[in-house]
């Protein structure tokens, strides 16, 4: 009842909207602190690994390994991929365009951060991003999705149907 209410009520897309907004300028002005600023993960990358020791750790041992082994290493990769990636999320959420993969990708990166070992305003972040997703396309009804995603239905659905029928086999 309450999915249908988020996926399908026009007050509720109206609201979704406001939020979107919201958790849109946050990703932002994040991202565009970190590349406009001298921003390097490694530190944040080092202390979540320390974080993983002791007797009430607060970050898990196959989080740290998996930092351990191939974010630390890859810092300079890191290091491009945080700030611009918190930043698209954040210039999708408020153009409202690919707005749930912007939203889903805002989730990976917030539980990414809660994972090593930060709370902050990613659990409030990621509930916001979790209503955006259920909502799915009503989420962005005021916002470019409203002309983009109905362009790639029918540029995809064309293509599918020329190669249906192209192939002998009939639509």
């Amino acid at each position: 009842m309450f999915v249908g209410f988020l996926r399908k009520n026009k007050f509720a897309s109206y609201s979704l909207t406001v939020f979107r907004l919201y958790l849109g300028f946050q990703w932002l002005i994040a991202g565009w602190g970190k590349i406009s600023g001298a921003f390097d993960a490694r530190g944040f990358l080092e202390g979540a690994v320390n974080k993983a020791t002791g007797e009430h750790p607060a970050v898990q041992s196959w989080w740290a390994t998996f930092l351990n082994g191939h974010a630390i290493p890859n810092v300079e990769l890191f290091n491009v991929l945080v700030p611009w990636g918190e930043f698209f999320v954040g210039l999708g959420l408020i153009l409202g365009a690919f707005t749930t993969f912007a939203a889903l990708m805002g989730v990976v990166m917030n539980f990414s951060y809660m994972f090593s070992g930060t709370t902050s305003t990613n659990p409030q972040m990621i509930l916001i991003g979790l209503f955006i997703l259920v909502a799915g396309f009503n989420a962005a009804k005021v916002g470019l999705d409203r002309w983009i995603i109905p362009f790639i239905r029918e540029k995809f659905l064309r293509n599918k149907n020329k190669k249906i029928t192209g192939s002998g086999i009939t639509a």
